[in-house]
């Protein structure tokens, strides 16, 4: 850390920095937690000079579900384009069957919030991406512009996605009615959730993180939340309790929804995501 980045964060928060320590994770900017003289710990978003990170987007969004929603996430204490100071969550050991029905009762909470268009008043980030949220009535229109077609074509013009693909997804596209229906109403849903963004102690949820928040088919949260195997049969089970899924997500949705995390992935690191990519069009017939 800085002589002038410890002077901002001291500034900022009013109190002296005894100390401070690394932390994994984040794609944007380095992570440390930091003690405080008052008693207090606290994470330090930073990044490098120079560069437009955009931490006070992924600041608004945090507010955004703190006043919109129960979901539990960490206070915004400082936010500029280039240093983000939050309130430091407990996190020790992963997700146990009593964190999965934790994080179950969160997410039916969260995707009873409801809006009247699907996207936001706002782009915001996923992965440290700009992705756009144009408000839309239709959710299979938003979902195949603003989230399929937008991302393949930033994976293409990176570089990272054959060009060949690109007619694939646009068939698809002109498909997605054949699978998708339109959800009772646009749903406020975290947006980025993997094992990651998800932080436990003691075997309980302490708190979500690096959000990518906008108002969809809370399916598309669902799906992403197995990607990965962030949650299992214990979430699903207990979320149902709350919120029936309706039949065919596990055997075609989920699929389909899990498309848009990994166009982003292929944007942000190409390699074996492309053939996964491949391989759900060649399931869709396209």
């Amino acid at each position: 850390m800085t002589s002038s980045l410890t002077a901002r964060i001291q500034s900022a928060l009013n109190c002296d920095i005894l100390r401070g320590a690394p932390l994994a994770g984040g794609c944007i900017g380095d992570v440390s937690a930091v003690d405080l003289s008052d008693g207090s710990r606290v994470v330090v978003k930073a990044a490098p000079d120079g560069e437009d990170a955009q931490l006070d987007v992924e600041a608004w969004m945090l507010t955004y579900l703190a006043a919109h929603s129960a979901l539990p996430v960490p206070d915004v204490l400082h936010a500029a384009p280039d240093l983000l100071i939050l309130t430091h969550l407990d996190t020790a050991g992963g997700l146990t069957p009593t964190a999965e029905r934790e994080a179950a009762d969160h997410l039916a909470a969260l995707h009873s919030v409801t809006a009247q268009s699907f996207g936001l008043e706002r782009a915001t980030l996923i992965g440290g991406l700009h992705q756009p949220n144009m408000p839309a009535d239709s959710w299979i229109a938003f979902f195949a512009e603003q989230r399929l077609l937008y991302m393949a074509e930033e994976a293409c013009r990176a570089g990272r996605l054959p060009k060949d693909v690109t007619p694939r997804i646009e068939k698809l596209c002109g498909r997605l009615a054949a699978w998708l229906g339109e959800p009772d109403a646009p749903r406020l849903i975290h947006g980025d959730m993997w094992t990651g963004n998800v932080l436990c102690a003691d075997g309980h949820i302490t708190g979500y993180i690096d959000p990518a928040i906008y108002y969809a088919d809370p399916e598309i949260e669902l799906a992403f939340s197995t990607l990965f195997g962030t949650f299992g049969d214990t979430f699903f089970a207990r979320y149902q309790e709350h919120r029936p899924l309706a039949p065919g997500f596990f055997e075609e949705r989920r699929d389909l929804y899990n498309l848009y995390p990994l166009f982003v992935h292929v944007r942000l690191f190409g390699g074996s995501y492309v053939q996964s990519v491949s391989r759900t069009l060649q399931r869709f017939g396209v």
